[in-house]
């Protein structure tokens, strides 16, 4: 069974990152690199992830007009990366953009295109938040409505939260990767994340990836918290 943890390396130096990458890469299935890490170290930090064979899930939620996120897409791809995320707010030639952008670079590059994933609502956000931007729909229904949306422009993915997890598999065709951060062990403070479920709970739910940062990286045995998360998924 492929491991579905990425380990999200929510570290602001590239040194930092590269030796956490090093100590868990035999125990997760790929490492997530965000706005702070690639910001402070830029596409080199991607090379030099990639150099260790790992996959590379790069976050940086696209946002803009549809050729300038297409051409962000395009060379995202030249670096070699495994996942990519924009936002589904962004509408539909937006997306559809990105994913042609994607498979067209990709195969002149010859290699399979990445997974550009749809983010729906972000986990920090809930029903005020959303009011406080306009949106009068409550969270449920806005996840629905951009993965619809995400759905007719042909993504392949979605970045969700845990709780939507089961009312999204009930409508969506099941080759379609969900993407799951919010995942808490229970151990610690939800933070910033107010929609979370335990690991097992998340892929009981549906999900197909688990995007996993403090539980890990600020554990003080990074590797022994990773395999206990895996392991925690594989419990009946």
């Amino acid at each position: 069974m492929r491991n579905p943890i990425i380990a999200a390396l929510d570290v602001p130096a590239a040194e930092t990152a590269i030796s956490l990458a090093e100590r868990i890469a035999p125990v997760v299935g790929a490492f997530k690199i965000g706005s702070e890490l690639f910001t402070s170290a830029g596409p080199e930090i991607v090379r030099r992830v990639r150099s260790t064979k790992a996959s590379v899930f790069l976050d940086l939620k696209f946002h803009d007009i549809p050729n300038t996120v297409a051409k962000a897409v395009a060379s995202a791809v030249r670096l070699d990366i495994q996942m990519l995320t924009i936002h589904t707010s962004g509408g539909l030639e937006m997306m559809r953009a990105a994913e042609d952008s994607a498979q067209q670079t990709a195969a002149s590059c010859g290699r399979p295109a990445p997974l550009v994933l749809g983010v729906t609502v972000l986990t920090s956000m809930d029903q005020r938040t959303l009011a406080e931007i306009g949106v009068s729909s409550d969270v449920g229904r806005q996840v629905e409505r951009l993965a619809n949306l995400a759905m007719q422009a042909g993504l392949r993915g979605l970045v969700c939260s845990p709780l939507e997890l089961v009312a999204l598999r009930q409508f969506l065709p099941e080759a379609i990767q969900l993407v799951t951060p919010g995942i808490r062990t229970g151990a610690e403070k939800a933070d910033d994340q107010r929609r979370t479920l335990t690991p097992r709970e998340a892929m009981n739910a549906g999900a197909s990836w688990l995007v996993i940062g403090r539980p890990i990286y600020a554990a003080a045995d990074s590797a022994a918290a990773a395999r206990q998360i895996r392991a925690s998924t594989l419990t009946d």
